[in-house]
């Protein structure tokens, strides 16, 4: 749930007491609908830095 609404997967594993991410990603399942949202952001930043035409 945290995952999905954009905690950091660093902060989760902080939070849930685990030594590495590695414990946290095991346990962390990424939907498709968030990785198209990721990348989504991730364009229209480079579009705004002139980095991607």
């Amino acid at each position: 749930m945290t995952l999905n609404n954009g905690v950091p997967i660093e902060t989760v594993s902080k939070m849930l007491g685990h030594v590495t991410i590695k414990q946290t990603q095991h346990y962390a399942k990424t939907l498709d609908f968030k990785i198209s949202e990721d990348m989504s952001k991730l364009k229209k930043r480079l579009i705004k830095k002139g980095a991607l035409v």
